[in-house]
């Protein structure tokens, strides 16, 4: 369902644009969980919707970003070129959205400004990056710069998904061929164990046990998995729930110093990216609070935003602190000593990015191995419980 919103941020603009949410009441959520206050929400007739049918893509997002910064950068002033990207665009949503933000420019309003009544396809980071151009005059170079974080951040997390897929695809089958052995399989067997009145041994007395409390009592445990889901759903917007998910994603074996990684990568690239573009230290600490991902790291970053406004570094609010490497926080020291903490940080940033990367390839060749075994033990497991009575069966006697 897509719903046509107007609302207000926290410096008081008015914003507006189009939404996709499951239902009113999550449409309202989601504007307040971006800190903005709901004006007025309506659900899009399907008359109105048809062009706003197919999504816009992160990619696509990129790719006008790059377009807009090359036409700008030869002297094409922005009007024309969001014209031109206009004429040439296939997304019917992308092309609407874009016309909507030329219109917006056209009538004198700042290009941040319309881009910012669609917080959802332009994120703060993007806004603010292109608000602090729009001071110096250096809109190209900006866009630039942002096209290549945005195309950045796609790879990071293009990654983590498919060094997770493997994983994921492993634990699903080996779930779903022990239920079918243990509902489909072992019930077959079970009249001819009776049949023969033979003494089972234990693995096949637990098997068929736990068989039967499968296919008995189906509905208990489907419950039980929705229970679960559910709970793990309510639980992660609780703030007690996602201070235990987040924990336990910086500290769990294997994965925690994965995810420790991927979320220092994500910030010093967005903070660099942010410092370098003219945006003020303290905004941009804010941000990267913000989009940090970890509630652990975000109050760090609060706190650093904190000894900053007291008039100390970047250095005193991390230094000291477990989800800092010490190396890091010298690494930053230094940049911040030098002048040049816009450049160090991009170049930690990309240092941070191949190590997320042998990261993955770490938490992948240990995990991998594990769930096989794991697989083979339970599969494994299932069988030998299957077979013994068999082999038992066929020796003579009985």
């Amino acid at each position: 369902m897509a719903f046509q919103y107007r609302a207000r941020d926290i410096s008081g603009h008015i914003m507006q644009g189009i939404l996709d949410a499951a239902s009113l009441d999550d449409a309202t959520r989601q504007l307040r969980r971006d800190g903005l206050t709901v004006l007025h929400i309506d659900e899009v007739d399907e008359g109105e919707l048809g062009i706003f049918s197919r999504r816009i893509t992160k990619n696509e997002i990129i790719y006008v970003t790059n377009q807009l910064a090359i036409m700008i950068d030869t002297g094409i002033t922005l009007s024309v070129a969001l014209q031109a990207i206009i004429d040439q665009e296939e997304n019917p949503s992308l092309r609407t959205v874009l016309r909507q933000i030329k219109d917006r420019v056209e009538a004198g309003e700042d290009f941040s400004e319309a881009l910012a009544t669609y917080p959802k396809l332009f994120n703060t980071i993007y806004v603010s990056l292109v608000k602090a151009s729009e001071a110096t005059g250096t809109l190209a170079e900006m866009l630039d710069r942002i096209a290549g974080y945005l195309r950045k951040e796609v790879e990071a997390r293009g990654k983590v998904r498919s060094a997770m897929a493997y994983p994921m695809v492993m634990v699903v089958m080996a779930i779903g061929v022990s239920i079918f052995l243990l509902t489909y399989i072992l019930p077959k067997f079970q009249p001819l164990f009776e049949r023969k009145g033979a003494a089972l041994p234990l693995p096949t007395k637990i098997m068929l046990t736990v068989s039967d409390a499968i296919t008995d009592y189906w509905f208990v445990w489907l419950a039980l998995f929705v229970a679960i889901i559910a709970g793990f759903v309510v639980g992660r917007r609780t703030q007690r729930g996602r201070e235990l998910l987040d924990w336990a994603r910086i500290n769990l074996p294997v994965i925690g110093p994965m995810y420790r990684k991927i979320i220092i990568s994500r910030s010093l690239r967005t903070l660099g990216a942010m410092v370098g573009g003219g945006v003020s230290l303290l905004d941009a600490l804010d941000v990267c609070a913000r989009v940090s991902g970890n509630c652990f790291y975000e109050r760090l970053w609060r706190h650093v935003a904190d000894q900053v406004t007291q008039g100390k570094r970047i250095r005193d609010g991390l230094e000291g602190n477990p989800l800092f490497p010490p190396t890091l926080v010298q690494m930053i020291a230094s940049g911040e000593e030098a002048g040049k903490l816009p450049r160090v940080l991009e170049r930690v940033g990309d240092y941070y990015d191949t190590e997320v990367e042998n990261a993955l390839k770490t938490a992948t060749s240990l995990i991998e191995p594990l769930l096989i075994a794991v697989m083979g033990v339970v599969v494994g497991g299932i069988g030998l419980a299957l077979m013994l009575p068999i082999f038992r069966l066929s020796q003579p006697g009985h």
